[in-house]
């Protein structure tokens, strides 16, 4: 049997981003046992998935913790991987490569890879074009879409009236310029006409404290939801609107009418939200968008 790994160790927007190249591994080694190495908030949505025999949650130690890395390398020599798709590319999961063992064929950017990524322009393409030119290189061809009917839940227990909106205010908290103003975010829920529903972390709750001031009829689940309620949650709702972060990412890809808000400390022409029904609306500075013109880009959308 034939013994891969796939690297991806996040975050959960590139994570959903790589839904189409885990089902295409899948779908172009069907006999094969598949493992997955991620990080730990990952882990249990990987567990879900139909894509992998197994998943490692221990790939990205601290390189200054000696014995993690050491583990880290014996496990991955032990494992005697014959092929590896590296579909993180960074420089960290790029040194795996010698931790993994050379005899293993390499997919990805690593020096001395069997089937490296030789794309000049793969950082100005959008991840998942990237991807994929990197799986085509490797030899995939085929490209279903991926079928995310096991990410869902019971969200009964919210109980949620049956039209509602999605709202996600938050970001990365170190990249404040990926947030559009939690008053802004208010002032547009006010206006749905159906309910708005805030989700994010527990450190996002005062963001939907925020909209809910402006918008009574809201409701705030932050802190309140795992990977499976926001897809549950995505499937149900009318609309998403939300800042670019990986909860929104995962709601698009669930085929929620989504807009996707971008400044400038991002690019959406690399990172933008993919889905059947996902855009993007980008203004610098994102603090300078003003909520008419939101309003007006989900009324196109809807």
């Amino acid at each position: 049997m034939m013994r891969i790994l796939v690297i991806k160790l996040g975050a959960l927007g590139d994570f959903a981003q790589a839904f189409g190249p885990f089902a295409a591994i899948r779908a172009h080694h069907p006999g094969a046992r598949i493992t997955l190495l991620t990080t730990r908030p990952y882990a249990p949505l990987a567990r879900m998935a139909p894509w992998f025999d197994e998943v490692w949650e221990d790939g990205r130690p601290s390189w200054t913790d000696i014995p993690a890395v050491l583990r880290l390398t014996r496990r991955l020599r032990a494992a005697r991987f014959d092929r590896v798709y590296d579909l993180q590319t960074s420089a960290r999961s790029s040194r795996y490569r010698l931790m993994v063992g050379t005899r293993a064929e390499w997919s990805g950017i690593a020096r001395g890879a069997s089937h490296p990524h030789a794309n000049r322009n793969r950082d100005f393409i959008h991840t998942v074009e990237r991807q994929r030119d990197q799986l085509e290189m490797a030899g995939i061809r085929d490209f279903p879409e991926p079928d995310l009917s096991w990410l869902d839940a019971d969200i009964a227990r919210f109980g949620l009236p049956e039209r509602f909106a999605l709202v996600v205010p938050g970001a990365s908290p170190g990249r404040p310029a990926k947030r559009w103003p939690a008053e802004r975010f208010g002032a547009l829920a006010d206006g749905f006409g159906i309910p708005a529903v805030v989700i994010g972390g527990p450190v996002e709750a005062p963001l939907a404290a925020t909209i809910l001031a402006a918008a009574p009829s809201a409701v705030d689940l932050t802190g309140k939801t795992g990977f499976a309620d926001i897809a549950a949650l995505a499937r149900r709702a009318a609309f998403c609107v939300g800042n670019d972060t990986g909860p929104t990412h995962l709601i698009a890809a669930c085929g929620c009418p989504t807009l996707a808000l971008f400044g400038e400390d991002s690019d959406p022409a690399l990172c933008a939200p993919r889905g059947p029904r996902a855009t993007f609306l980008r203004h610098v500075p994102l603090a300078g968008l003003e909520t008419a013109q939101v309003a007006a880009e989900l009324a196109r959308l809807t």
